[in-house]
């Protein structure tokens, strides 16, 4: 008897249990960076002070989150991390016999997957090639296809399994490269479009892995309008969006790139909800999916956003320990001298005419390639170098970006136009004197856009590109194709429309970022490689380090070579715009 009821018992335990196991849910979080841009410390190394948000803080909200024993915790970053503050570029070209930092602290940080940024293939190949081998966790990118073959560059997408439940993340990068970067960077590369791509490869995932959730890892925006693009445009730049819709599949799809943090639904095609969710840059926030999934029913989901505030974290202190002889190596290399600035520079005149700090470039790009003309952009928002000792941190802000210098080939015509392209997008036509001069965009009922209390620019202001070498006037009562008039080069010569002359202008515009020289100037895409007569083989905030570095004390001054007309308009505009942008 008393075994019958010890058997009795011994059922109803393993039936209450299968029961228990059949029945329980797993939770999972998904924690999402993006865009962190070199943000790995609580400072600031640009402008040589603390730094409200980083990769530190990020660690400890993550390690928070691991210590709670209710939920799996599955880290993930969509990309951009390999330029932007000095560590990056001290370990992209200057350190590299050591291992990457990034990937020394993306492996410390215990990354489970990642997506490759089109700024992370921006140092080039010798930097990223081997960051990818450095990393302890598969670095993604299913759309960067091997010219030669149809296998991907990177690996297409990664399975993890957590307590029974099978996750799939397929990675996709922005296709937009070969429009901003030269050839020899990505050679060997193709960039497929993301749409077609995500229908391949989902496919694929489905009937191989048969996963309980799929996850895209996107380095992509959700604008498919941004940057004169169209929904229906191939190898669509911000195509993270109308991925979620057109295929589906997907549970949740973190996005990047576009540097503004989402967290929202859409349907896709099949009827079902995604979620949409992306961090903003410099780690400034975390994007995190909330996922519960029942393991009797796994297509019982329960999917939840939320955006995590970083600057409310403190910085983890055996990470700060544990890389503090690579601060202290990267703070020596940022202090260290360059020249002597007799007065500040700003970009915010950069907005509304000649300036100081953009004319620099400009001369520095002409006396370099010995060019006609140079073009260049505000590529800072608001940055500044102070009047005294110019330090590399300062060259961080005077020029943003790990850009070649090409010398190119222009006619005359394609100058005008060129520029005609910039201004219409740069300032508004006005209608009177009391109108706006900035070109903002604007709602239904002809009220500027707002976004996140700022007034939103029609075009982005790194695509504000000025001309140095010529004079010439900018009329912002006249519409497109009458806006510009040219009246000579700067040094007296003629100036022919028919002509064909030396431009220096950056590899992002050279190779068609922008549009300014497809959309405005009518150079065909194929065509532009034909006319780059020459190419730095560093970047240029090399060139300008090394040209400030001979010269030893600068004084910086404007070129005065174009102004807009009428002037008081311009002038009563800038005041009313200034005041919009950046306050009294």
């Amino acid at each position: 008897m008393k075994i019958k009821n010890t058997i009795i018992s011994i059922l109803i335990i393993l039936l209450v249990s299968s029961f228990t196991v059949y029945t329980q849910t797993v939770k999972l979080k998904f924690i999402e960076t993006t865009d962190v841009h070199g943000s790995i410390f609580p400072y600031d190394f640009k402008n040589d002070k603390k730094a409200q948000t980083s990769l530190s803080q990020v660690y400890t909200y993550v390690q928070q989150e691991r210590a709670k024993k209710d939920q799996q915790v599955i880290l993930l970053d969509a990309g951009d991390i390999l330029q932007g503050q000095p560590p990056v570029y001290y370990y992209n070209f200057e350190n590299t016999k050591e291992k990457h930092l990034v990937a020394q602290v993306m492996n410390y940080m215990n990354y489970d997957v990642g997506t490759v940024g089109n700024h992370d293939i921006e140092p080039g190949h010798d930097v990223y090639d081997r960051i990818n081998k450095e990393f302890n966790f598969p670095w993604l990118a299913a759309n960067a296809i091997k010219e030669t073959t149809d296998k991907t560059y990177f690996p297409p997408y990664k399975i993890l399994v957590r307590d029974g439940v099978k996750i799939a993340v397929l990675g996709i990068i922005t296709p937009g490269i070969p429009m901003w970067l030269p050839k020899n960077i990505w050679s060997n590369i193709d960039f497929e479009d993301m749409i077609l791509t995500a229908k391949k490869w989902v496919k694929i995932i489905n009937e191989k892995e048969k996963p309980d959730i799929l996850i895209g890892l996107f380095h992509s925006g959700v604008d498919a309008t941004y940057g004169n693009q169209s929904a229906d445009m191939p190898r669509n730049e911000n195509a993270s969006e109308l991925v979620a819709k057109q295929v589906p599949g997907f549970d949740v799809v973190f996005v990047g790139h576009d540097h503004h943090g989402w967290n929202y639904t859409v349907k896709n095609t099949d009827g079902k909800n995604v979620l949409i969710l992306g961090g903003i840059n410099a780690a400034r926030t975390a994007a995190v999916a909330n996922v519960t999934i029942n393991l009797s029913d796994k297509n019982k989901k329960v999917v939840t956003g939320e955006i995590i505030e970083i600057k409310d974290f403190i910085p983890d202190e055996q990470f700060l320990s544990h890389f503090k002889k690579s601060f202290d190596e990267i703070k020596k290399y940022t202090t260290q001298d360059i020249c002597y600035f007799t007065k500040t520079i700003s970009t915010k005149d950069s907005f509304f005419g000649n300036s100081p700090f953009v004319d620099l470039v400009q001369n520095i790009q002409l006396k370099i390639t010995g060019s006609d003309v140079s073009f260049a952009s505000p590529l800072s928002f608001n940055a500044e170098i102070n009047k005294g000792p110019v330090y590399v941190r300062d060259m961080f802000n005077l020029y943003k970006y790990e850009n070649l210098l090409y010398t190119f080939k222009m006619s005359g015509k394609e100058i005008k136009d060129y520029l005609e392209f910039s201004y219409s997008r740069w300032f508004n036509k006005m209608k009177n004197e009391d109108d706006h001069l900035l070109r903002f965009k604007i709602d239904e009922k002809n009220n500027i856009i707002y976004y996140k209390g700022h007034p939103a620019l029609y075009n982005t202001y790194y695509n504000f590109s000025s001309a140095a070498g010529i004079n010439y006037a900018v009329d912002v009562t006249k519409p497109t194709g009458e806006m510009v008039s040219i009246s000579s080069f700067s040094d007296g010569r003629a100036f022919d429309l028919n002509g064909e002359y030396k431009v220096a202008i950056n590899s992002y515009r050279g190779n068609g970022g922008g549009g300014h020289l497809v959309y405005g100037a009518k150079i065909p895409k194929d065509d532009l490689i034909k006319r780059i007569l020459s190419s730095t083989d560093k970047d240029l905030r090399f060139y300008i380090m090394q040209w400030l570095k001979k010269e030893k004390t600068i004084t910086p001054e404007k070129n005065n070579n174009w102004k807009i007309i009428p002037e008081n308009w311009a002038k009563k505009g800038k005041e009313k715009d200034y005041k919009l942008l950046f306050g009294n």
